[in-house]
């Protein structure tokens, strides 16, 4: 029978879910008879390294952690952060008469339950217990309704796991040795890398065109009102029946594309000119109806879309914030592709519509929204507050982004279920006949909206920040056909066609998912997963690709150009839903993957890496086949390296004989051959957004001085004085005799003194070196004859008398300032606590969660944004002069959603039980000492497997790269 609640009593219930906060609600909801624990996360994976395989597996098998040879079995170990957690749960469940795997109901939940059922080994009955929100009935009607796990999503999931494994630790180490070490590469961070990286190139190769227009100001001679104003605003259209150059007519090199008359200035200017006295005309009225219907409720990459749009939130924050609000019972599950609402959401909003704004606003039948995306993972809603009845915004108790974002979610679902909005929209033409003879027509648009519907509800945002909202009115004045008009102005304006605007995380995610590029509830990881790894910066909201991106992405579509392109990645996300589907079986399907053996039967149709069904489909796809594609399978792909020049795939040309290069130690540019008379070079910095890398700034940097600047020699030691660029800034030094000691108690180390700020390496002089070398100065003894000091260190310059330090104002009061000064200093009392607050760098506006105005400050660890509340350190492509309102409340979000720092409690022992137990195990210790001996000799031998394991840490992380 199905268990119910009531059995409870007569025994007790493991339940077990993914975090403890998901287990703190549900434990609510379930009588005493359950007990409820978190697994936290994936107990089971596979190894991240050759340290943790078991010993009787070696070869291949170690360092992929699948055996390839053997039907492509995977090797899964306990990780080592969850064998206690994996202890206690085994303690629970012998103390249990049932098992509830109550993971997340989709294909990692099912994994997650299926890895906790094969380690956990239960000799009781077991059951899939699955919800898609976390409300009492919810729960009860889970436990009710168990059902078996589905092995096919287990499977499905599993060969994507196995795939993505093979992927990063078989193209990573192809980065390590041709580019860089310790890269990564991924089934969709490196497509993901290659979007971004190809609008760049777009960008780079973007040449602008200059076009220009008139505006005019027409005058109907009434007194106007807000329902029908007196004036309206039209754009030039049409001259002699030719249309005028618009941005759109210009191709991205910045011809024309079409026969169009393209004003420039001079023209635009004489045209206005002849206008000035025209007598202008209504030449047309065009009136249509216009209609809006609400936008569908959320599915994932809709709420990161929207969350960065409205809240500035990137899809990291977004989500994080959205799983706190699912496991606390506020929404329902966020990772989903679907827009269907039950019949019990439904009902909800629509109660709230006519509860809120009337049912005027209630459409008779309920709206549905049936399409899904493409494969979308099975049995779940739309993202949606939870329960039978929404809890406003209000009513929730929420604060902060957690409110921000339920709101957002909880105005677009009960939205989805109101009335169209509907109004009119109004084209005005209006014509007159210029002085010269040429006839020009004006063109204006307005809207009206008469019944706001939906939209009084939830307005959704818009990518480009220059675009108009849908609720946004435009009303145009009351005229008709032949009505006289005059101009009151006739303005010229210029205009400039502007590059392809960098993809932000909302349109990244939406171009992903447009593409069926991987699975929309990954693309949070893969966005962190590329920003982390450096090959994609953040410049406000815009991704911008690093140079060291560029060698990567070159590197994979030269050789590995099919794995990157972009309709073979979606075909494989189409095979891999075949297989949890039943369709197709896993492992020929991998064998063909990774071999590049089979006829295809199973495997997948077109997804062969290497192998053609035949001429016309190897013809087909050459264009995408990169050179070393006709290689049949990846480990063939990998193998053969031969092919590939380092250095070629990390140089570009930039003009003029000047070569931008990717070294190991950055990007640099590069005038001649290495060794050459006329050689130069300079480094680039990393944070430059690559289209700014133009030949006049390449010219720049190489006509800077670099290296060590020999300023000459100290005239008391006779030792060279050089100024050098280093890691923390310039500074000086002094080079030591050959043979002086470096090390040991007799060691000398060379006088350094970092450049004041006003300082530069090209204009510092040996007379500065030597004082900022004299350095800390001297300035005199006070009245006990206590010497006091004038010192620079790493929060600027300052005192030091003993042990009392006062900070000065200026880094030149390190040689000016005079005994008297200094004692005036030191007989003002202390400062305590802390010092008068900086002012702030810049100012950024007002934060739209906390309200507060944001600022940047300079802090002791570098510069970050603050709202009173929150402190958010800057980040290394982030910079003060940059940093737009929208990145500084981004990050404020991210730092908010990750919580208060936690620290970790030292536990003491009284000191009374600690010497008991040192006298009682002091023979134990003695008898252990012989048995460490011989353990540190075995760790000795297996040492090497620690060199494995760091050679895998970049590529384990692209090997779960969904």
């Amino acid at each position: 029978m199905s268990p119910t609640s009531e059995t409870a009593h007569g025994g007790r219930r493991l339940v077990i879910v993914e975090s403890p906060a998901k287990a703190k609600t549900i434990k609510g909801y379930l009588g005493p008879g359950y007990i409820v624990e978190a697994s936290v996360g994936h107990i089971r994976d596979l190894p991240n390294g050759a340290a943790e395989v078991p010993d009787k597996y070696t070869g291949e098998v170690r360092r992929l952690g699948v055996d390839v040879d053997n039907d492509f079995q995977p090797i899964y170990v306990v990780n080592a952060d969850k064998k206690a957690q994996v202890r206690k749960l085994k303690e629970l469940l012998a103390e249990s008469d049932e098992l509830f795997l109550a993971t997340d109901e989709d294909r990692e939940g099912e994994a997650i339950a299926w890895h906790l059922q094969e380690v956990l080994k239960p000799k009781v009955p077991v059951h899939r217990m699955v919800f898609h929100e976390i409300t009492k009935d919810a729960i009860k009607a889970a436990v009710a309704n168990p059902r078996e796990l589905n092995k096919r999503m287990v499977d499905a999931q599993e060969t994507r796991r196995i795939l993505d494994r093979l992927y990063g630790y078989e193209v990573s180490p192809v980065l390590w040795k041709k580019v860089m070490p310790k890269l990564s590469a991924g089934r969709v961070q490196s497509v993901a890398t290659r979007l971004v990286v190809e609008r760049e190139r777009e960008r780079i190769a973007f040449r602008s065109a200059e076009y220009w227009d008139l505006t005019g100001t027409f005058s109907t001679g009434r007194i106007g009102d807000a329902s029908d104003p007196s004036t309206l605003v039209a754009r030039l259209t049409t001259v002699d029946g030719r249309r005028i150059a618009q941005g759109r007519d210009f191709s991205s090199v910045g011809k024309l594309k079409s026969e169009v008359l393209h004003l420039d200035e001079a023209n635009a200017r004489a045209l206005a000119a002849a206008l000035a006295d025209t007598s202008f005309a209504v030449r047309s009225v065009e009136s249509k109806p216009y209609r809006r219907s609400p936008y569908a409720p959320f599915r994932t990459t809709t709420l990161q879309q929207e969350a960065s749009r409205k809240l500035g939130f990137g899809a990291k924050a977004t989500m994080q914030v959205a799983q706190k609000l699912y496991e606390n019972g506020f929404i329902t599950y966020m990772r989903t592709d679907s827009t269907t609402l039950s019949d019990t959401a439904i009902s909800a909003a629509r109660a709230q519509v006519t509860q809120l704004y009337g049912a005027d606003y209630l459409p008779e039948k309920p709206r549905t929204y049936a399409k899904k995306v493409k494969n979308a993972q099975e049995a779940h809603e739309a993202i949606r507050p939870s329960g039978d009845r929404f809890r406003t915004p209000a009513e929730a108790g929420l604060s902060g982004d957690q409110f921000r974002l339920y709101e957002l979610i909880w105005k677009r679902t009960v939205a989805s279920q109101m009335k169209d909005a509907v109004g009119n929209s109004v084209t005005v033409k209006i014509g007159g006949q210029a002085s010269d003879g040429r006839n020009a027509e004006f063109s204006a648009s307005g809207k009206t909206i008469t019944f706001h519907g939906f939209m009084k509800a939830y307005v959704e945002g818009a990518d480009d920040p220059n675009a108009e909202l849908d609720d946004r009115e435009r009303r145009l004045p009351q005229v008709e056909q032949g009505d006289a008009l005059s101009s009151e102005e006739i303005s010229v304006d210029g205009h400039a066609t502007k590059p392809p605007a960098r993809y932000t995380e909302a349109s990244l995610v939406k171009e992903l998912e447009e593409r069926e590029i991987g699975r929309p509830s990954t693309y949070a990881s893969i966005l962190g997963t590329i920003l982390d790894r450096g090959y994609v910066f953040k410049k406000g909201t815009a991704l911008v690709p690093s140079f060291l991106s560029f060698a990567v992405v070159n590197l994979l579509e030269t050789h590995f150009g099919r794995l990157v392109d972009y309709d073979f990645t979606a075909r494989m996300e189409d095979d891999l839903d075949r297989i949890a589907r039943g369709e197709a079986q896993s492992v020929p399907w991998l064998r063909r993957f990774y071999f590049g053996e089979g006829d295809g039967t199973n495997a997948g149709a077109g997804v062969g890496v290497g192998v053609g069904a035949g001429g016309g489909a190897a013809t087909a796809t050459a264009a995408v086949n990169g050179e070393g594609d006709h290689l049949a399978g990846l480990k063939a792909l990998v193998t053969d390296l031969g092919a590939i020049d380092a250095r070629e795939i990390s140089s570009f040309p930039v003009g003029d004989g000047i070569v931008l290069r990717v070294g190991r130690y950055g990007p640099y540019v590069e005038r001649g051959e290495k060794g050459a008379e006329d050689h130069q070079r300079a480094d680039v910095q990393e944070d430059l957004a690559p289209d700014e890398l133009t030949v006049e700034y390449a010219e720049e940097l190489l006509a800077k001085p670099s290296g060590d600047f020999e300023l000459g020699a100290d005239p008391e030691t006779g030792r060279q004085i050089v100024a050098k660029d280093g890691r923390y800034g310039p500074y000086v030094t002094e080079i030591l005799p050959e043979g002086t000691p470096k090390t040991g108690k007799n060691a000398i180390k060379p006088r350094t003194a970092s450049l004041f700020k006003s300082m530069s390496l090209d204009t510092v002089t040996l007379a500065d070196a030597l004082k900022l070398m004299s350095l800390p100065r001297v300035v005199g003894v006070d009245a006990e004859g206590v010497e006091i000091t004038a010192q620079n260190g790493r929060y600027g310059p300052y005192l030091k008398k003993g042990t009392d330090s006062r900070s000065l104002e200026t880094e030149d009061q390190l040689f000016s300032i005079t005994l008297d000064e200094a004692l005036a200093i030191y007989a003002q009392p202390k400062q305590r606590g802390r010092a008068a607050a900086k002012p702030p760098l810049r100012e950024l506006g007002t934060d739209p969660v906390s309200e507060r105005p944001v600022v940047v400050k300079d802090g002791r660890f570098g510069a970050y944004v603050t709202d009173g509340e929150t402190n958010a350190t800057l980040r290394t492509d982030d910079s003060v002069e940059e940093i737009t309102p929208e990145r500084g409340y981004e990050l404020l979000a991210e730092k908010r959603a990750k919580g208060p720092s936690k620290k970790k409690a030292v536990k003491k022992a009284p000191a009374k039980k600690a010497a008991a137990k040192k006298a009682t195990t002091a023979t134990a210790a003695k008898k252990t000492a012989a048995k460490k001996t011989a353990a540190k000799k075995t760790a000795a031998k297996k040492a090497p497997a620690k060199k494995a394991t760091a050679s895998k840490a970049a590529a384990s992380e692209a090997s779960s790269d969904e």
